[in-house]
Protein backbone atom coordinates (compact mmCIF):
# COMPACT_ATOMS: atom_id res chain seq x y z
CA UNK A 1 0.00 0.00 0.00
CA UNK A 2 1.57 3.43 -1.20
CA UNK A 3 2.61 6.20 1.78
CA UNK A 4 0.20 7.99 -0.08
CA UNK A 5 -2.70 6.15 0.48
CA UNK A 6 -1.96 5.58 3.66
CA UNK A 7 -1.62 9.67 4.74
CA UNK A 8 -4.90 10.19 3.14
CA UNK A 9 -6.98 8.03 5.43
CA UNK A 10 -4.78 9.55 8.34
CA UNK A 11 -5.76 12.69 6.66
CA UNK A 12 -9.66 12.21 6.91
CA UNK A 13 -9.79 10.60 10.22
CA UNK A 14 -7.79 14.00 11.68
CA UNK A 15 -10.64 16.09 9.52
CA UNK A 16 -13.77 14.80 10.90
CA UNK A 17 -12.87 13.45 14.18
CA UNK A 18 -12.44 16.45 15.55
CA UNK A 19 -14.32 17.97 18.34
CA UNK A 20 -15.30 21.19 16.52
CA UNK A 21 -16.43 19.58 13.54
CA UNK A 22 -19.52 21.17 11.45
CA UNK A 23 -21.19 18.66 9.12
CA UNK A 24 -22.32 21.32 7.03
CA UNK A 25 -18.89 23.15 6.44
CA UNK A 26 -17.25 19.62 5.79
CA UNK A 27 -19.95 18.94 3.10
CA UNK A 28 -20.93 22.11 1.90
CA UNK A 29 -19.16 25.62 3.01
CA UNK A 30 -15.49 24.52 2.65
CA UNK A 31 -15.79 23.91 -1.22
CA UNK A 32 -15.93 26.61 -3.71
CA UNK A 33 -19.45 28.30 -4.11
CA UNK A 34 -19.48 28.29 -8.18
CA UNK A 35 -18.63 24.66 -8.19
CA UNK A 36 -21.42 21.62 -8.79
CA UNK A 37 -22.79 19.64 -6.37
CA UNK A 38 -25.31 17.78 -7.83
CA UNK A 39 -26.99 17.50 -11.36
CA UNK A 40 -30.45 16.93 -10.85
CA UNK A 41 -31.97 14.71 -14.32
CA UNK A 42 -35.56 14.20 -15.02
CA UNK A 43 -37.19 11.56 -16.72
CA UNK A 44 -37.27 13.65 -19.69
CA UNK A 45 -33.35 13.78 -19.64
CA UNK A 46 -33.54 17.83 -18.97
CA UNK A 47 -31.44 18.79 -15.82
CA UNK A 48 -30.21 21.51 -13.58
CA UNK A 49 -27.26 21.98 -11.53
CA UNK A 50 -27.01 22.94 -8.19
CA UNK A 51 -23.83 24.38 -7.24
CA UNK A 52 -22.23 24.38 -3.55
CA UNK A 53 -23.18 28.34 -3.65
CA UNK A 54 -26.48 27.43 -3.96
CA UNK A 55 -26.85 24.90 -1.46
CA UNK A 56 -25.42 27.08 0.99
CA UNK A 57 -27.61 29.51 0.36
CA UNK A 58 -30.90 27.97 0.55
CA UNK A 59 -30.11 25.51 3.02
CA UNK A 60 -29.86 28.53 5.30
CA UNK A 61 -33.26 29.50 4.80
CA UNK A 62 -34.51 26.00 5.06
CA UNK A 63 -32.53 25.65 8.72
CA UNK A 64 -33.87 28.72 9.58
CA UNK A 65 -37.62 27.31 8.94
CA UNK A 66 -36.92 24.26 10.60
CA UNK A 67 -35.44 25.86 13.74
CA UNK A 68 -38.74 27.52 13.96
CA UNK A 69 -40.48 24.27 14.24
CA UNK A 70 -38.73 23.48 17.29
CA UNK A 71 -35.73 21.52 15.69
CA UNK A 72 -32.30 21.58 17.51
CA UNK A 73 -29.03 19.80 17.91
CA UNK A 74 -29.13 16.26 18.57
CA UNK A 75 -33.10 16.10 16.89
CA UNK A 76 -34.41 14.34 14.49
CA UNK A 77 -35.55 14.81 10.86
CA UNK A 78 -36.97 12.64 8.72
CA UNK A 79 -37.12 12.89 4.95
CA UNK A 80 -39.98 10.40 2.71
CA UNK A 81 -38.45 11.81 -0.39
CA UNK A 82 -37.45 11.11 -3.77
CA UNK A 83 -33.86 12.06 -5.58
CA UNK A 84 -34.04 15.80 -6.05
CA UNK A 85 -33.18 19.25 -5.51
CA UNK A 86 -35.46 19.64 -2.30
CA UNK A 87 -34.02 16.39 -0.68
CA UNK A 88 -30.01 17.99 -1.04
CA UNK A 89 -31.46 20.56 0.58
CA UNK A 90 -33.10 19.63 3.24
CA UNK A 91 -29.82 17.79 3.93
CA UNK A 92 -28.25 20.36 4.58
CA UNK A 93 -30.25 22.69 6.36
CA UNK A 94 -30.79 19.58 8.69
CA UNK A 95 -27.39 19.13 9.42
CA UNK A 96 -26.38 23.34 9.48
CA UNK A 97 -28.78 22.87 12.79
CA UNK A 98 -26.38 19.73 14.16
CA UNK A 99 -29.97 17.42 13.87
CA UNK A 100 -29.72 14.07 12.74
CA UNK A 101 -31.50 12.85 9.11
CA UNK A 102 -33.59 9.86 8.87
CA UNK A 103 -33.97 8.43 5.55
CA UNK A 104 -37.10 6.66 5.13
CA UNK A 105 -37.27 4.75 1.53
CA UNK A 106 -40.39 5.60 -0.36
CA UNK A 107 -41.64 2.63 -1.29
CA UNK A 108 -42.44 2.01 2.97
CA UNK A 109 -45.52 1.32 4.23
CA UNK A 110 -47.08 3.28 7.20
CA UNK A 111 -45.92 0.96 9.53
CA UNK A 112 -42.39 0.52 8.31
CA UNK A 113 -42.38 4.68 8.35
CA UNK A 114 -43.71 5.13 12.05
CA UNK A 115 -41.42 2.62 13.26
CA UNK A 116 -38.57 4.99 12.30
CA UNK A 117 -40.16 8.13 12.95
CA UNK A 118 -41.91 7.39 16.78
CA UNK A 119 -40.18 7.44 20.12
CA UNK A 120 -36.75 8.33 19.01
CA UNK A 121 -36.46 12.10 19.00
CA UNK A 122 -37.88 13.03 15.28
CA UNK A 123 -39.16 16.41 15.03
CA UNK A 124 -40.47 16.93 11.62
CA UNK A 125 -40.87 14.97 9.03
CA UNK A 126 -40.36 16.23 5.27
CA UNK A 127 -42.36 13.97 2.42
CA UNK A 128 -42.97 14.75 -1.63
CA UNK A 129 -47.07 14.90 -2.13
CA UNK A 130 -47.26 11.53 -3.58
CA UNK A 131 -45.70 9.61 -0.13
CA UNK A 132 -48.05 12.46 2.35
CA UNK A 133 -50.90 10.08 2.13
CA UNK A 134 -48.69 7.71 4.03
CA UNK A 135 -48.96 10.12 7.36
CA UNK A 136 -52.01 10.09 7.64
CA UNK A 137 -53.30 8.95 10.98
CA UNK A 138 -54.62 4.83 10.40
CA UNK A 139 -53.82 1.47 11.90
CA UNK A 140 -50.22 1.60 11.77
CA UNK A 141 -49.48 5.41 11.97
CA UNK A 142 -50.29 7.05 15.14
CA UNK A 143 -53.23 9.66 15.43
CA UNK A 144 -51.18 12.00 18.36
CA UNK A 145 -47.74 12.54 15.86
CA UNK A 146 -45.08 13.47 17.91
CA UNK A 147 -43.65 15.41 14.87
CA UNK A 148 -44.46 17.86 12.39
CA UNK A 149 -45.05 17.33 8.80
CA UNK A 150 -43.70 19.61 5.81
CA UNK A 151 -44.74 18.73 2.61
CA UNK A 152 -42.97 19.63 -0.37
CA UNK A 153 -46.25 20.41 -2.69
CA UNK A 154 -49.18 22.27 -1.05
CA UNK A 155 -49.38 22.45 2.61
CA UNK A 156 -53.06 20.95 4.09
CA UNK A 157 -54.28 20.55 7.36
CA UNK A 158 -52.04 21.80 9.60
CA UNK A 159 -48.94 21.01 6.95
CA UNK A 160 -45.62 23.75 6.78
CA UNK A 161 -44.88 23.84 3.21
CA UNK A 162 -41.15 23.35 2.11
CA UNK A 163 -41.53 26.50 -0.45
CA UNK A 164 -42.52 28.53 3.21
CA UNK A 165 -39.46 27.05 4.58
CA UNK A 166 -37.37 28.53 1.49
CA UNK A 167 -40.03 31.57 1.71
CA UNK A 168 -38.74 32.66 5.12
CA UNK A 169 -37.32 35.72 5.97
CA UNK A 170 -35.48 34.67 9.45
CA UNK A 171 -31.75 35.13 9.72
CA UNK A 172 -30.23 31.33 8.39
CA UNK A 173 -28.17 29.87 11.86
CA UNK A 174 -24.59 29.63 12.35
CA UNK A 175 -23.69 25.63 11.75
CA UNK A 176 -23.20 24.23 14.77
CA UNK A 177 -20.34 22.36 15.70
CA UNK A 178 -21.41 18.74 17.13
CA UNK A 179 -17.85 17.33 16.92
CA UNK A 180 -16.98 14.03 15.31
CA UNK A 181 -19.16 12.16 18.03
CA UNK A 182 -22.56 13.85 16.48
CA UNK A 183 -25.07 11.69 15.09
CA UNK A 184 -25.51 13.21 11.39
CA UNK A 185 -27.53 10.29 10.32
CA UNK A 186 -29.76 7.50 11.56
CA UNK A 187 -30.61 4.47 9.62
CA UNK A 188 -32.19 1.33 10.47
CA UNK A 189 -30.73 -2.46 9.71
CA UNK A 190 -33.22 -5.25 9.83
CA UNK A 191 -32.31 -8.89 10.57
CA UNK A 192 -34.09 -12.00 11.23
CA UNK A 193 -35.32 -11.55 14.94
CA UNK A 194 -37.00 -8.36 16.16
CA UNK A 195 -37.66 -5.13 15.19
CA UNK A 196 -34.83 -2.75 12.88
CA UNK A 197 -32.27 -1.62 14.87
CA UNK A 198 -31.44 2.28 14.33
CA UNK A 199 -27.78 2.66 13.32
CA UNK A 200 -26.32 6.29 14.34
CA UNK A 201 -23.58 7.34 11.81
CA UNK A 202 -21.36 9.80 13.68
CA UNK A 203 -19.90 12.95 11.92
CA UNK A 204 -16.33 11.20 12.46
CA UNK A 205 -17.93 8.43 9.77
CA UNK A 206 -17.49 11.02 7.20
CA UNK A 207 -13.94 9.66 6.79
CA UNK A 208 -14.72 6.51 5.60
CA UNK A 209 -17.81 7.35 2.75
CA UNK A 210 -15.00 10.53 2.01
CA UNK A 211 -12.07 7.50 1.71
CA UNK A 212 -13.87 4.80 -0.09
CA UNK A 213 -15.35 7.73 -2.37
CA UNK A 214 -11.09 8.26 -3.24
CA UNK A 215 -9.99 5.16 -3.20
CA UNK A 216 -12.88 2.21 -3.63
CA UNK A 217 -14.61 4.58 -6.99
CA UNK A 218 -11.85 6.87 -7.56
CA UNK A 219 -13.99 9.73 -8.14
CA UNK A 220 -12.17 12.32 -9.71
CA UNK A 221 -12.44 16.17 -10.51
CA UNK A 222 -13.02 14.98 -14.16
CA UNK A 223 -15.45 12.20 -13.73
CA UNK A 224 -19.10 12.75 -14.66
CA UNK A 225 -19.84 10.52 -11.53
CA UNK A 226 -23.70 8.79 -11.14
CA UNK A 227 -24.40 6.20 -8.25
CA UNK A 228 -27.89 5.28 -9.66
CA UNK A 229 -28.44 3.81 -5.53
CA UNK A 230 -31.74 4.73 -3.79
CA UNK A 231 -30.78 7.29 -1.27
CA UNK A 232 -33.22 5.65 1.02
CA UNK A 233 -30.89 3.33 1.97
CA UNK A 234 -26.94 3.56 3.25
CA UNK A 235 -25.47 2.73 -0.54
CA UNK A 236 -27.49 5.49 -2.27
CA UNK A 237 -27.33 8.43 0.97
CA UNK A 238 -23.50 7.48 1.42
CA UNK A 239 -22.15 7.44 -1.73
CA UNK A 240 -24.75 9.31 -4.15
CA UNK A 241 -25.09 12.53 -1.67
CA UNK A 242 -23.32 12.06 1.42
CA UNK A 243 -19.41 11.09 -0.49
CA UNK A 244 -19.72 13.71 -2.99
CA UNK A 245 -20.35 16.30 -0.39
CA UNK A 246 -17.58 15.51 1.30
CA UNK A 247 -15.07 15.52 -1.73
CA UNK A 248 -16.73 18.78 -3.16
CA UNK A 249 -16.96 16.43 -6.26
CA UNK A 250 -20.34 16.61 -8.42
CA UNK A 251 -23.23 13.73 -8.46
CA UNK A 252 -26.03 13.14 -10.71
CA UNK A 253 -29.25 12.47 -9.17
CA UNK A 254 -31.82 10.98 -11.95
CA UNK A 255 -35.08 12.04 -10.18
CA UNK A 256 -37.33 8.99 -12.05
CA UNK A 257 -37.66 5.06 -11.56
CA UNK A 258 -35.35 2.38 -12.97
CA UNK A 259 -36.24 1.45 -16.28
CA UNK A 260 -33.21 -0.30 -18.64
CA UNK A 261 -33.76 1.93 -21.52
CA UNK A 262 -33.74 5.21 -19.27
CA UNK A 263 -30.62 4.12 -17.49
CA UNK A 264 -28.67 3.91 -21.01
CA UNK A 265 -30.17 7.53 -22.35
CA UNK A 266 -28.53 8.75 -18.80
CA UNK A 267 -25.19 7.16 -19.45
CA UNK A 268 -24.89 8.29 -23.41
CA UNK A 269 -26.81 11.73 -22.92
CA UNK A 270 -24.69 12.86 -19.66
CA UNK A 271 -21.19 10.92 -20.48
CA UNK A 272 -21.14 9.40 -17.24
CA UNK A 273 -17.72 8.13 -16.87
CA UNK A 274 -17.80 6.64 -13.44
CA UNK A 275 -21.06 4.51 -12.54
CA UNK A 276 -21.88 2.57 -9.71
CA UNK A 277 -25.24 0.30 -9.01
CA UNK A 278 -26.57 -2.74 -7.22
CA UNK A 279 -26.16 -5.87 -9.90
CA UNK A 280 -29.76 -5.95 -10.60
CA UNK A 281 -29.12 -2.99 -12.82
CA UNK A 282 -26.19 -4.61 -14.56
CA UNK A 283 -28.44 -7.69 -14.92
CA UNK A 284 -31.48 -5.52 -16.40
CA UNK A 285 -29.64 -3.51 -18.97
CA UNK A 286 -27.90 -6.91 -19.85
CA UNK A 287 -31.08 -8.63 -20.19
CA UNK A 288 -32.86 -5.81 -21.46
CA UNK A 289 -32.48 -6.85 -25.43
CA UNK A 290 -31.68 -2.79 -25.99
CA UNK A 291 -28.91 -2.17 -28.06
CA UNK A 292 -25.75 -0.43 -26.14
CA UNK A 293 -25.22 2.79 -26.68
CA UNK A 294 -22.40 3.49 -29.29
CA UNK A 295 -20.59 6.83 -27.48
CA UNK A 296 -20.65 5.06 -23.92
CA UNK A 297 -17.65 7.54 -22.21
CA UNK A 298 -17.79 4.83 -19.02
CA UNK A 299 -14.18 4.40 -17.11
CA UNK A 300 -15.07 2.79 -14.04
CA UNK A 301 -17.92 0.56 -12.93
CA UNK A 302 -18.75 -0.60 -9.44
CA UNK A 303 -21.22 -2.55 -7.76
CA UNK A 304 -22.49 -3.14 -4.28
CA UNK A 305 -24.94 -4.69 -2.27
CA UNK A 306 -25.60 -8.29 -2.85
CA UNK A 307 -22.68 -10.57 -4.29
CA UNK A 308 -22.00 -9.77 -7.84
CA UNK A 309 -21.72 -12.86 -10.36
CA UNK A 310 -18.44 -13.59 -12.60
CA UNK A 311 -21.30 -13.55 -15.84
CA UNK A 312 -21.76 -9.71 -15.12
CA UNK A 313 -18.55 -8.91 -14.99
CA UNK A 314 -17.65 -10.87 -17.93
CA UNK A 315 -20.59 -9.02 -20.21
CA UNK A 316 -19.50 -5.64 -19.25
CA UNK A 317 -15.89 -5.93 -20.45
CA UNK A 318 -17.39 -7.31 -23.62
CA UNK A 319 -20.61 -4.36 -23.81
CA UNK A 320 -19.51 -1.63 -21.59
CA UNK A 321 -15.64 -1.84 -22.43
CA UNK A 322 -14.91 -2.24 -18.44
CA UNK A 323 -16.00 -4.64 -16.23
CA UNK A 324 -17.48 -4.07 -12.92
CA UNK A 325 -15.70 -4.32 -9.67
CA UNK A 326 -17.80 -5.66 -6.75
CA UNK A 327 -17.80 -3.98 -3.45
CA UNK A 328 -18.39 -5.11 0.11
CA UNK A 329 -19.96 -3.41 2.73
CA UNK A 330 -22.84 -2.76 5.66
CA UNK A 331 -25.23 0.19 7.39
CA UNK A 332 -23.19 0.04 10.06
CA UNK A 333 -19.68 0.31 8.61
CA UNK A 334 -19.95 1.72 5.07
CA UNK A 335 -17.66 0.18 2.43
CA UNK A 336 -14.81 -2.05 4.17
CA UNK A 337 -13.96 -4.05 0.99
CA UNK A 338 -13.60 -3.82 -2.58
CA UNK A 339 -11.86 -4.58 -6.04
CA UNK A 340 -10.82 -1.06 -5.84
CA UNK A 341 -10.26 1.37 -8.53
CA UNK A 342 -7.27 3.44 -7.56
CA UNK A 343 -4.35 3.64 -8.88
CA UNK A 344 -2.34 2.45 -6.26
CA UNK A 345 -4.74 -0.07 -5.16
CA UNK A 346 -5.93 -1.26 -8.85
CA UNK A 347 -5.11 -5.34 -9.34
CA UNK A 348 -6.73 -8.08 -11.01
CA UNK A 349 -9.97 -9.37 -10.80
CA UNK A 350 -10.74 -12.74 -9.19
CA UNK A 351 -13.80 -14.49 -10.20
CA UNK A 352 -16.69 -14.45 -7.12
CA UNK A 353 -14.44 -12.08 -5.09
CA UNK A 354 -15.84 -8.88 -3.68
CA UNK A 355 -11.90 -7.90 -3.35
CA UNK A 356 -9.36 -6.69 -0.56
CA UNK A 357 -10.04 -4.97 2.37
CA UNK A 358 -9.62 -1.13 1.74
CA UNK A 359 -7.07 0.67 3.50
CA UNK A 360 -8.38 2.08 6.77
CA UNK A 361 -9.68 -1.33 7.49
CA UNK A 362 -8.66 -4.47 8.92
CA UNK A 363 -11.36 -7.61 8.03
CA UNK A 364 -10.59 -11.07 8.82
CA UNK A 365 -12.17 -14.18 8.84
CA UNK A 366 -12.81 -15.93 11.87
CA UNK A 367 -13.47 -19.55 13.08
CA UNK A 368 -17.27 -20.47 14.10
CA UNK A 369 -16.63 -21.12 17.73
CA UNK A 370 -13.73 -19.06 18.46
CA UNK A 371 -12.62 -15.55 17.75
CA UNK A 372 -9.43 -16.96 15.89
CA UNK A 373 -8.48 -16.03 11.90
CA UNK A 374 -8.73 -19.59 10.35
CA UNK A 375 -6.19 -21.11 7.95
CA UNK A 376 -6.21 -19.44 4.25
CA UNK A 377 -8.58 -20.72 2.11
CA UNK A 378 -11.08 -21.74 5.19
CA UNK A 379 -14.78 -21.00 5.36
CA UNK A 380 -15.62 -18.39 8.65
CA UNK A 381 -17.32 -15.62 9.76
CA UNK A 382 -16.38 -12.18 8.35
CA UNK A 383 -14.96 -9.24 11.25
CA UNK A 384 -13.58 -6.22 11.56
CA UNK A 385 -10.92 -6.33 13.61
CA UNK A 386 -11.73 -2.36 15.29
CA UNK A 387 -8.67 -1.41 16.92
CA UNK A 388 -6.77 -2.28 13.90
CA UNK A 389 -9.83 -0.54 11.62
CA UNK A 390 -9.15 3.63 12.40
CA UNK A 391 -12.02 4.10 9.66
CA UNK A 392 -14.77 1.86 12.30
CA UNK A 393 -17.37 4.73 13.25
CA UNK A 394 -20.34 2.04 14.83
CA UNK A 395 -20.31 1.58 18.33
CA UNK A 396 -23.77 0.04 18.68
CA UNK A 397 -27.46 0.50 17.77
CA UNK A 398 -29.46 3.08 19.13
CA UNK A 399 -31.87 1.54 22.30
CA UNK A 400 -30.65 -1.84 21.49
CA UNK A 401 -27.74 -3.15 23.94
CA UNK A 402 -28.53 -6.58 23.50
CA UNK A 403 -28.22 -6.45 19.79
CA UNK A 404 -25.20 -4.39 19.93
CA UNK A 405 -23.60 -7.07 22.40
CA UNK A 406 -24.30 -9.65 19.54
CA UNK A 407 -22.61 -8.00 16.89
CA UNK A 408 -19.33 -7.26 19.08
CA UNK A 409 -16.89 -9.58 20.74
CA UNK A 410 -16.55 -8.97 24.96
CA UNK A 411 -13.67 -7.20 24.93
CA UNK A 412 -14.79 -5.11 21.51
CA UNK A 413 -11.93 -6.04 19.80
CA UNK A 414 -14.59 -7.61 16.80
CA UNK A 415 -17.27 -6.26 15.09
CA UNK A 416 -19.35 -9.35 13.79
CA UNK A 417 -20.90 -8.76 10.23
CA UNK A 418 -23.27 -11.47 10.16
CA UNK A 419 -21.39 -12.95 7.10
CA UNK A 420 -19.45 -16.03 6.43
CA UNK A 421 -16.95 -16.26 3.52
CA UNK A 422 -13.43 -17.19 2.77
CA UNK A 423 -9.95 -15.72 2.20
CA UNK A 424 -7.31 -16.44 0.28
CA UNK A 425 -3.60 -15.72 0.16
CA UNK A 426 -3.67 -12.74 -1.85
CA UNK A 427 -6.47 -11.30 0.69
CA UNK A 428 -9.38 -11.48 -1.68
CA UNK A 429 -12.24 -12.75 0.28
CA UNK A 430 -15.17 -14.53 -1.39
CA UNK A 431 -18.56 -13.95 0.19
CA UNK A 432 -20.76 -17.54 1.10
CA UNK A 433 -23.60 -16.47 2.85
CA UNK A 434 -24.92 -14.48 6.07
CA UNK A 435 -24.93 -15.92 9.31
CA UNK A 436 -27.96 -13.61 9.84
CA UNK A 437 -30.47 -14.57 7.31
CA UNK A 438 -30.97 -11.24 5.74
CA UNK A 439 -32.14 -11.75 2.27
CA UNK A 440 -30.09 -9.59 -0.48
CA UNK A 441 -32.51 -8.54 -3.22
CA UNK A 442 -31.65 -5.82 -5.67
CA UNK A 443 -28.89 -4.59 -3.04
CA UNK A 444 -31.92 -4.11 -0.65
CA UNK A 445 -31.75 -5.28 2.93
CA UNK A 446 -34.84 -7.53 3.86
CA UNK A 447 -35.30 -9.25 7.40
CA UNK A 448 -37.43 -12.06 7.32
CA UNK A 449 -39.31 -11.39 10.52
CA UNK A 450 -40.78 -7.90 8.82
CA UNK A 451 -42.00 -10.07 6.51
CA UNK A 452 -43.09 -12.40 8.99
CA UNK A 453 -44.85 -10.32 10.93
CA UNK A 454 -47.12 -8.75 8.45
CA UNK A 455 -47.84 -12.23 6.89
CA UNK A 456 -49.29 -13.79 10.22
CA UNK A 457 -51.59 -10.87 10.46
CA UNK A 458 -53.92 -12.22 8.17
CA UNK A 459 -56.42 -14.08 9.79
CA UNK A 460 -55.66 -17.57 7.66
CA UNK A 461 -52.02 -17.53 8.45
CA UNK A 462 -50.98 -19.73 11.66
CA UNK A 463 -47.07 -19.29 10.94
CA UNK A 464 -44.60 -17.61 8.42
CA UNK A 465 -40.96 -17.96 7.63
CA UNK A 466 -39.69 -16.40 4.94
CA UNK A 467 -36.46 -16.96 3.09
CA UNK A 468 -34.05 -15.76 0.28
CA UNK A 469 -33.72 -18.31 -2.87
CA UNK A 470 -31.66 -17.46 -5.98
CA UNK A 471 -32.63 -15.46 -8.83
CA UNK A 472 -30.94 -14.56 -11.93
CA UNK A 473 -31.94 -10.82 -12.15
CA UNK A 474 -32.22 -9.75 -8.63
CA UNK A 475 -29.89 -11.87 -6.75
CA UNK A 476 -32.32 -13.29 -4.27
CA UNK A 477 -36.25 -12.71 -4.17
CA UNK A 478 -38.41 -13.21 -0.77
CA UNK A 479 -40.27 -16.67 -0.13
CA UNK A 480 -42.57 -17.54 2.28
CA UNK A 481 -43.62 -20.86 3.78
CA UNK A 482 -46.61 -20.40 4.98
CA UNK A 483 -49.31 -22.66 7.66
CA UNK A 484 -52.64 -21.42 7.31
CA UNK A 485 -55.25 -22.54 10.00
CA UNK A 486 -57.62 -25.44 9.93
CA UNK A 487 -60.46 -24.84 6.93
CA UNK A 488 -58.37 -22.08 4.85
CA UNK A 489 -58.78 -22.56 1.49
CA UNK A 490 -55.08 -21.94 -0.79
CA UNK A 491 -54.38 -21.21 -3.49
CA UNK A 492 -53.76 -18.27 -5.82
CA UNK A 493 -56.08 -15.87 -4.21
CA UNK A 494 -54.68 -16.13 -0.70
CA UNK A 495 -51.41 -16.18 -1.95
CA UNK A 496 -52.20 -12.90 -3.69
CA UNK A 497 -54.06 -10.98 -0.61
CA UNK A 498 -50.99 -11.99 1.49
CA UNK A 499 -48.76 -10.67 -1.37
CA UNK A 500 -50.85 -7.62 -1.33
CA UNK A 501 -50.45 -7.13 2.48
CA UNK A 502 -46.95 -7.24 2.43
CA UNK A 503 -46.87 -4.36 0.00
CA UNK A 504 -50.07 -2.90 2.00
CA UNK A 505 -47.87 -2.99 5.74
CA UNK A 506 -44.02 -3.06 4.89
CA UNK A 507 -42.75 -2.15 1.36
CA UNK A 508 -43.56 -2.49 -2.01
CA UNK A 509 -40.48 -4.44 -2.88
CA UNK A 510 -40.53 -6.50 0.21
CA UNK A 511 -43.53 -8.62 -0.85
CA UNK A 512 -42.75 -12.73 -1.53
CA UNK A 513 -41.95 -13.43 -5.39
CA UNK A 514 -43.95 -16.80 -4.27
CA UNK A 515 -45.68 -18.60 -1.56
CA UNK A 516 -45.88 -22.03 -0.79
CA UNK A 517 -48.70 -23.41 1.74
CA UNK A 518 -47.05 -26.15 3.94
CA UNK A 519 -48.26 -28.47 6.40
CA UNK A 520 -45.55 -27.50 8.75
CA UNK A 521 -42.47 -25.43 9.23
CA UNK A 522 -39.06 -27.30 9.79
CA UNK A 523 -38.26 -26.37 13.59
CA UNK A 524 -34.97 -26.99 16.04
CA UNK A 525 -36.25 -28.81 19.51
CA UNK A 526 -36.44 -25.33 20.96
CA UNK A 527 -38.81 -24.53 18.73
CA UNK A 528 -36.90 -22.31 16.28
CA UNK A 529 -37.15 -22.00 12.24
CA UNK A 530 -34.83 -23.94 10.30
CA UNK A 531 -34.63 -21.96 7.49
CA UNK A 532 -31.67 -23.58 6.26
CA UNK A 533 -33.80 -26.51 5.43
CA UNK A 534 -36.48 -24.10 3.93
CA UNK A 535 -33.95 -23.11 1.39
CA UNK A 536 -32.77 -26.53 0.89
CA UNK A 537 -36.10 -27.82 -0.18
CA UNK A 538 -35.89 -25.15 -2.97
CA UNK A 539 -39.32 -24.13 -2.39
CA UNK A 540 -40.95 -27.35 -2.87
CA UNK A 541 -44.11 -27.49 -0.55
CA UNK A 542 -44.54 -30.20 1.71
CA UNK A 543 -48.23 -30.01 1.52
Amino acid sequence: MSTSVTELVDQLVKQYDRPDAVAAELLCRRHPRDAVAFTVVEADLSSRDVTFGELDEASGRVAAGLAALGVGKGDRVATLMGKSVELVTALMGIWRLGAAHVPLFTAFAPAAIALRVTGNGTKVVIADPDQRPKLEPGPDMPVEREWRVVTTGVPAGGDVGFADLLATDAPAPDPVPVGGDGTLIELFTSGTTGTPKGVPVPLRGLAGMHAYQELGLYHTDDDVFWNAADPGWAYGLYYAVVGPLATGRRSLLLRAGFSPELTWNVLSRFGVTNFAAGPTVYRALRNSGLPVPGDLRLRRCSSAGEPLTPDVVTWAERALGVPVRDHYGQTETGMVVANAWHPDLVAAIKPGSMGRPLPGWRVEVLAADSDEVVPTGEQGRVAVDVPASPLMSFTGYRDAPERTAERFSPDRRWYYTGDVATKDADGYLTFGSRDDDVILMAGYRIGPFEVESVLVQHPAVAEAAVVGEPDELRGEVVVAHVVTRPGTETGDELAAELQQLVKTRLAAHAYPRRIHFVSELPKTPSGKIQRFLLRQRGGRPTA
